[in-house]
């Protein structure tokens, strides 16, 4: 049995994996989908690492004979998962459709430093779409299933703050942890060059790509699962 940590995006709701968890765990899997304290003024990138590393059941899968531990980050979760990977020492971190921080970078930084917002705004104009429209639909659930998006949207998260962006990426170097990228094809916030060049310059690999939008544990949760079992299997991991 391999434990998997999931790490939410902005707005924390580990909601967001509930498709995912549900199929890790029919493949006999132990799967934890997170809470981030995205709504708490005080709360900096720190105490996001910090709630996660308290969820990680790496006792427990030890334990009850499992071996693996893998660290899943979503879009804001990529500044969260490499840091809880490597004081867990995880066997894995897997960052999908996911910000890709550098060292000494801060959050707030990120967006700028990498060129989000041009290739965001490109691709909407490429697929002439209005890129000052800040639909939520649009940009992130236009390919999600008609009745999980109405769901979400019966759920929706109560706010992001910017602590987690304030404070410079804190380590000097990428974690010596296995890493795997997930890119999605469709990503409206995220276009896939973007996320292809953002994983070559900063992780010097390439990203393994679903036909999905941003969202793709609630679009394609199956393809996901499919990813994040043969990384496992690629590793020995039970």
């Amino acid at each position: 049995m391999t434990a998997f940590v999931l790490v939410p995006g902005a707005g924390g709701q580990g909601w967001y994996w509930h498709r995912v968890v549900e199929r890790l765990e029919a493949r006999g899997h132990e799967a934890v989908a997170v809470d981030l304290p995205a709504t708490d003024e005080e709360a900096l990138l720190e105490d996001y690492v910090r709630t996660v590393v308290d969820a990680t059941p790496r006792g427990a899968a030890r334990a009850a004979g499992g071996k693996g531990l893998v660290v899943v980050g979503q879009s804001l979760g990529g500044l969260v998962a490499p840091l809880v990977a490597d004081r867990c020492a995880a066997d894995l971190v897997v960052l999908v459709a996911a910000m890709i921080p550098r060292p000494g970078e801060t959050g707030g930084e990120w967006w700028e430093s990498t060129g989000q917002g041009e290739a965001a705004r490109r691709l909407a104009l490429d697929e002439g779409r209005d890129p000052e429209l800040e639909d939520e639909v649009e940009v992130y659930f236009h390919d999600v299933p008609e009745e999980v998006r109405a769901e979400a949207m019966r759920r929706p998260p109560d706010g992001q703050t910017d602590g987690p962006f304030r404070d410079p990426w804190p380590l000097d170097r990428w974690p010596e942890v296995p890493t795997r990228v997930v890119a999605c094809a469709r990503d409206r916030l995220f276009p896939l060059p973007f996320m292809t060049e953002l994983a070559r310059s900063r992780l010097g690999v390439a990203p393994d790509v679903l036909d999905t939008g941003h969202l793709p544990a609630l679009a394609d949760p199956d393809a996901l699962v499919g990813l994040l079992d043969g990384y496992r299997a690629e590793l020995g991991l039970e």
